[in-house]
């Protein structure tokens, strides 16, 4: 269709007809032909002049009067034939240059156009027309396009349905590739998600079918409706699910593509996918899968495993039975395409939280696969790999070969991102709890400088000075180094900043872990002035007083009540043995051991000797025997009441307690007669000879009562036996009969879930879970059941 105007206004307003020859010329240069647009020329409007003024002025000088053009910079000059010329060229053209703007298309190959554009920078108005003008004609034939594919497709579907259930194979081969075609074109793909009739016979023609062009079809197609919602819930609803897990068997790699693309499509996005693919077999398959090598087509496999796994324990022992760690691992070891290896670490990190899975991925060497990427440029992968790590290393203390990943670690303690530092500290703590390997490992690549820096870096954030402290403790005790590490956390500047986190707010796990620290630290005779200075005696005595309290008065108000007294998971006893053993130690110097008797402590000393826990009667015996060792110590001690428990305790199973006992006995009857030292060598005489039996008959020799100096030799065995960490209240099998007196894990950063609970300063307040990270599960779980808890100064369990 075409429209014409039967007239148009002049540029002088007037109106001309119809007949006028400008417009019978405008209609001859078929302004536009209505095949190509369905639109004439609306207006006559004169091409301006080229000097920009109206004609009258230009030709009021006469036929042969040169015209100037006024504008400035403009040298040529035209005489009025030339300029009546070149308008008429212009007019003559004006058609093409709107065709050339609106429709290129339609012009004729080598047609020059003359340009009326004087200014580069200033387009024409029919150049501004040209970008609206095609965006126009697009949507114009988009509209049209649609509406004819989705009538076609209307109109299709039921005789494609028909064919489709044909029992002919060539027939159904045919249909479904005609389907897929569909499929691709937007109109047409929704007709076929809106019949339920469609979609159920795609889903038959994959099930029942041998033919590779048919299933191709069909799941090409199925895989074009997985990317609408409609279309998964058409799939879904057709029991899609079943069919396409059996596809998953397919040798034709684009067959596995469209399967695998449309089940993590479903997975994603389709309430009800998950439990539909396991129940069919999919992770088994999935799993298997697992051995092909293109690592896009294991990119989307292993992040299918992972949304099936996450969460769910049946899928993670599923992937377990099927030897998916042993692949997920190879995998790590063995490409380096950045999303493979990121969805991969994913799986491992859902599987690492399972007590089954997690240590056959250690067997299977993943803590060394994973180190491999820490120095990956991608953060995703470096932060999901110490995720991971984070949750094997308590099943890892006892992995050889890991002097990378040592390294590594350490070098992550610079991270400027708080999670990865907080990871790198909790996978360190656990890694050198009771391995020297790792311990000499992590102290030759600068561990100890790095920690201190992290801790004093991390301020109150106790998602990072808690693990750090633990490994600091772990690495200041029993290896080969382990003095040179004392002395590098107060060469590092770290002393003040360790004491200080014994003060609030810190928690209570933070606190225990500082405490078992500051006994290791001890250990280095040139750290007791500046431990001292920094006031760490009187805040251990400050706890120790809390904490005795908090189990005195509750054995004292529940009678015969099962002992533990937890604050944020952390059992009062454990404080009361963990502030008694620093003091021990500190206690070996003359200024410590003075502040200790001027700040009352000594009365809590010897109650301690009464306690049923042999660990805590042992160090109370041990700080007494320091304190003795001055005059007015073995006094004060005596004065209250310390004999009859100490007399008692010389008959103690464990030799520590009543070697201890002895000593404190004699130093407190250095001034008594001989008749009373004779009398107790002869008790602790009969003690050792019970505990030690016949064959250690002779140990005295023929004397009836110890030498003083026979006792000191025995003494120094004792203190050199504790001086490298004994076992304490978390350590080791118990003597003693004890109910609901299970320890926290080896080195677990408790408190992370604990509510808040009262403590030496009062209300502890919850940790700040805004920045914790989300590992994908618990921390590492305490051994429950049993009477072996955890290590306090990283002795073996």
């Amino acid at each position: 269709m075409s429209y014409a105007m039967q007239g148009s206004l002049s540029r002088s307003g007037g109106y001309q007809p119809q007949g006028d020859p400008k417009t019978l010329m405008w209609q001859q240069n078929h302004y536009m032909e209505g095949h190509e647009s369905g639109y004439q020329s609306r207006a006559e409007t004169q091409a301006p002049s080229l000097t920009g003024h109206d004609e009258e002025m230009e030709t009021c000088g006469g036929q042969d009067q040169v015209i100037f053009d006024m504008d400035q910079g403009y040298n040529q000059s035209y005489t009025q034939e030339q300029v009546d010329e070149m308008n008429q060229q212009l007019n003559q053209t004006r058609a093409q240059r709107v065709r050339a703007a609106m429709f290129p298309e339609t012009l004729e190959e080598g047609l020059e156009i003359p340009s009326t554009q004087m200014d580069p920078a200033q387009p024409t108005a029919v150049q501004r027309l040209s970008e609206p003008s095609q965006m126009l004609k697009h949507a114009v034939v988009n509209l049209i396009n649609y509406q004819d594919d989705a009538d076609l497709a209307t109109r299709a579907i039921p005789e494609l349905i028909k064919l489709l259930n044909d029992e002919d194979q060539v027939v159904v081969s045919q249909a479904a590739m005609v389907v897929h075609q569909l499929s691709k074109k937007d109109a047409s793909r929704h007709a076929i998600m809106n019949s339920p009739q469609m979609v159920a016979a795609l889903v038959r023609a994959i099930s029942n079918t041998n033919d590779l062009e048919s299933t191709r079809g069909a799941v090409g197609t199925l895989h074009n409706l997985s990317m609408h919602k409609q279309g998964l819930l058409a799939i879904f609803k057709s029991g899609g699910i079943p069919a396409l897990v059996k596809l998953l068997s397919s040798p034709v790699e684009s067959v596995l593509f469209y399967t695998i693309t449309t089940l993590h499509n479903l997975l994603l996005h389709q309430e009800g996918s998950k439990m539909a693919v396991r129940l069919a077999g999919g992770l088994q398959k999935m799993v298997a899968l697992l051995q092909r090598n293109n690592v896009k087509f294991l990119a989307i496999v292993t992040d299918c495993l992972q949304i099936l796994a996450y969460g769910n324990q049946e899928c993670k022992l599923i992937i377990l039975a099927s030897q998916g760690p042993l692949e997920l691992v190879r995998i790590m070891r063995s490409y380096d395409y950045e999303k493979l290896l990121w969805t991969t670490s994913r799986v491992l990190k859902v599987l690492s939280v399972c007590s089954s899975n997690k240590p056959t991925i250690v067997d299977a060497g993943g803590m060394q696969a994973l180190a491999m990427h820490l120095g990956h440029p991608s953060q995703r992968l470096v932060q999901n790999c110490l995720w991971t790590l984070r949750n094997l290393s308590d099943a890892g203390t006892k992995i050889e070969n890991l002097d990378n990943l040592m390294q590594g670690l350490v070098q992550l303690l610079n991270s400027p991102d708080v999670n990865i530092v907080t990871c790198a500290a909790g996978i360190l703590s656990n890694l050198t709890c009771n391995n020297q390997k790792n311990k000499v490992t992590v102290c030759q690549v600068g561990g100890i400088e790095a920690l201190v820096r992290t801790i004093i870096a991390a301020g109150d954030r106790e998602e990072i000075t808690e693990p750090a402290v633990c490994a600091l403790r772990h690495l200041t005790s029993r290896h080969p180094e382990c003095e040179v590490s004392q002395n590098a956390v107060r060469l590092q500047g770290g002393l003040p900043t360790i004491v200080g986190l014994m003060h609030p707010p810190s928690r209570w796990p933070l606190v225990k872990a500082v405490i078992g620290l500051i006994r290791n630290l001890a250990l280095c005779p040139a750290n007791h002035a500046p431990l001292r200075e920094n006031g760490s005696i009187p805040r251990l005595v400050t706890l120790l007083i809390k904490a005795f309290q908090d189990t005195h008065g509750r054995t004292r108000n529940s009678g015969s009540g099962p002992p533990g007294s937890y604050a944020d998971g952390v059992r009062m006893e454990e404080i009361v043995e963990g502030t008694v053993g620093a003091l021990h130690i500190l206690a070996r110097e003359a200024h410590n051991r003075a502040i200790i008797r001027g700040l009352s402590v000594i009365p809590i000393f010897v109650q301690l000797l009464y306690n049923e826990i042999e660990n805590i009667q042992r160090v109370a015996a041990g700080v007494l025997c320091e304190v003795a060792a001055d005059k007015e110590g073995a006094s004060m001690i005596e004065a209250e009441g310390a004999t009859a428990p100490l007399t008692e305790l010389l008959h103690s199973r464990n030799e520590g307690v009543a070697t201890y006992a002895a000593a404190v006995l004699f130093r407190m009857s250095e001034d008594k007669g001989g008749e009373y030292t004779k009398r107790l060598s002869q008790e602790l005489r009969s003690s050792l000879y019970q505990q030690r039996g016949q064959d250690q008959e002779n140990l005295w020799g023929n004397d009836q009562h110890l030498p003083h100096a026979d006792l000191q030799e025995m003494l120094g065995g004792v203190d050199g036996v504790y001086g490298q960490g004994p076992p304490s209240v978390a350590s080791g099998p118990r003597n003693y009969a004890q109910t609901g007196y299970d320890g926290l894990p080896v080195d677990g950063m408790q408190g992370l879930d604990i509510g808040s609970h009262e403590s030496t300063y009062g209300q502890v307040q919850d940790m700040d879970m805004g920045d914790q990270i989300n590992y994908d599960s618990d921390l590492p779980q305490s051994q429950q059941g049993n009477n072996q808890v955890a290590a306090w100064y990283d002795t073996d369990l």
